[in-house]
């Protein structure tokens, strides 16, 4: 999500869905992360690695930036909400049969051997070698997964038994993609093309 309200809101208007889950990295990079929290707020979402970074920030009783710098003086109401909107979201959501997490599990497919690093920036196994296989490429488990974080990898299906396993969704709105969605019912991609590029990767 990133920030991309208007994308947001024309994909829930186009869907209509009844029950509605998120796979974090909701707020930050794009242009109105009030708007995305309006939309989200009452909804389903599991915690992003972004989502996780700005949970420190609002949790520091003088928070900083990465640099030391004090990005507010003191908390408002809006942004205490936030923090606790946010500390309350899970690694893991379990709906409709299928897993959501924002980055991944472990190819085995066991939530007790997925970290919280795992699930929050996890993109090859082992983590720490640049040249391994990505996670879903290894994955052995039963769960059905829909994830996002790998906006590099664009839109991933996973299929076994000609049936969809695993779901990538991170098409990279903020930098000028789409905004993707997954019907389970209709086993249904949906896409919202973003308006402009809101932020350059470096």
């Amino acid at each position: 999500m990133h920030g991309c309200a208007d994308e947001l809101d024309l994909m829930l208007a186009r869907v209509k869905p009844t029950t509605t889950v998120f796979v974090g990295d909701l707020f930050t990079k794009g242009p109105d992360p009030g708007g995305v929290f309006a939309l989200v707020e009452h909804h389903l979402a599991v915690l992003g690695n972004h989502d996780q970074r700005l949970l420190e920030v609002l949790s520091r009783e003088r928070p900083r930036d990465e640099h030391g710098r004090a990005v507010v003086k003191r908390l408002d109401a809006a942004s205490l909400h936030w923090r606790d909107w946010l500390r309350a979201r899970p690694l893991f959501l379990e709906v409709a049969g299928w897993t959501v997490v924002h980055a991944g599990l472990h190819p085995n497919g066991r939530l007790e051997d997925t970290t919280k690093k795992m699930a929050l920036v996890m993109r090859r196994y082992p983590m720490r070698n640049p040249k391994a296989p990505f996670w879903w490429q290894q994955y052995t488990g039963d769960r059905k997964v829909v994830y996002g974080h790998d906006a590099l990898r664009g839109l991933v299906r996973v299929e076994r038994d000609g049936q969809p396993q695993i779901i990538g969704l991170d098409t990279g709105c903020v930098y000028g993609g789409t905004l993707s969605g997954y019907v389970i019912e209709n086993d249904e991609i949906v896409q919202v093309k973003a308006a402009r590029r809101y932020w350059t990767a470096t």
